[in-house]
């Protein structure tokens, strides 16, 4: 009988020791999430989100470059082929589709989503969409947050279009969406592919010199956008309601909050496909010339975004070239608009 307790005893003690063991190991697990949830936060904020979008700045992900001739592969027959179809339009035309006066009213200019996106939207390094449907959602420093490829088109549509934004869920979103997915095709998943973006380009270490960019403007520029940056509106069978050429400032153009409002993001841009006809690979414009004439374009005044104080909540997340405020340094508003960037 002695035995038997003893046996009982000692049973009864590893279980319990058992249990008191587990207890430890459930408290410890408790304190490591706790100081996760506390500690990552922290430092992707002290690294200024740096994880978050690293795969958005990493080029050895790219792959083969977008071709200079890529052509849109036909529409199907079909509920997709025809939604994107539309898209394309909505893309091309979007002035007389969902501009001003139409019945959707979404845009607020009567620019196409094509005057940037050139191509409709398959020129390398003019912001193509081929790809796009591969590497989002992505993170945007702007929202501080991981945003959707719809997010990012309602993005355009409330700045470059100084419009509005529209559901997601809408049937020119879907279009919108089929017809990047149309021409993505043949594109990666989860990989950039060389050409999306702009040119690489060198910043000139000073300020830009917009009497200079005038002179680039006169020259290069004025055929087609115009002496006062006016643009050169359609005519009856050729982009009617809309511009052969847009305007670069004034009422009827992309307002302060665009990116293309950005010295640097414009200065990519001209570089790359100004004047029109212009391939990446032989610019006509130098890095100097395209810096000092984007920011001659941007010294103009251009419709003014609501609420632009509420863009990057982390503030080390703002570009450099941003032209408004709130900044989390010292340096002169001016600075931040044309430069030198050496800060």
């Amino acid at each position: 009988m002695k035995k038997q307790y003893i046996d009982k005893h000692n049973s009864g003690s590893e279980a319990l020791s058992n249990i008191k063991g587990i207890l430890r190991y459930v408290k410890l697990l408790a304190v490591i999430c706790i100081i996760l949830l506390i500690f990552v936060p922290v430092l992707l904020h002290k690294n200024g989100g740096q994880i978050a979008d690293r795969f958005s700045k990493d080029e050895s992900a790219e792959i083969a470059i977008i071709s200079a001739n890529f052509e849109i592969p036909p529409f199907d027959d079909t509920e997709e082929g025809r939604l994107a179809e539309y898209g394309h339009r909505l893309i091309t035309e979007t002035y007389a589709l969902i501009g001003p006066g139409t019945e959707l009213g979404i845009t607020g200019n009567r620019l196409a989503c094509g005057s940037c996106h050139l191509d409709g939207g398959t020129k390398p390094f003019a912001a193509p969409y081929i790809g796009l449907s591969g590497i989002f959602p992505m993170y945007s420093g702007r929202e501080n947050r991981v945003g959707s490829l719809e997010e990012r088109i309602n993005g355009c549509f409330e700045r470059s279009m100084n419009g509005k934004a529209i559901d997601v869920n809408s049937r020119e979103m879907r279009a919108m969406i089929s017809y990047i997915k149309h021409i993505s095709k043949d594109a990666p998943v989860g990989k950039r592919v060389r050409g999306q973006g702009f040119v690489n380009f060198a910043i000139p270490d000073r300020a830009a010199d917009v009497g200079k960019g005038a002179l680039v403007y006169e020259n290069t520029c004025q055929t087609c956008h115009g002496v006062h940056g006016e643009g050169l509106k359609g005519t009856v069978g050729n982009r009617e309601g809309g511009y052969i050429y847009p305007p670069l400032w004034g009422d009827d153009t992309y307002n302060d909050g665009a990116g293309m409002a950005r010295l640097i993001t414009a200065a990519k841009f001209i570089k790359g496909n100004m004047p029109l006809g212009v391939t990446h690979d032989a610019p006509l414009l130098s890095d100097e010339e395209a810096y000092d004439v984007a920011a001659y374009i941007n010294s103009h005044s251009r419709p003014v975004k609501a609420n632009k104080e509420l863009d990057y909540p982390i503030l080390a997340k703002k570009p450099k070239d941003c032209p408004y405020p709130p900044y989390e340094d010292d340096i002169p508003q001016n600075q931040h608009k044309i430069g030198p960037f050496n800060f």
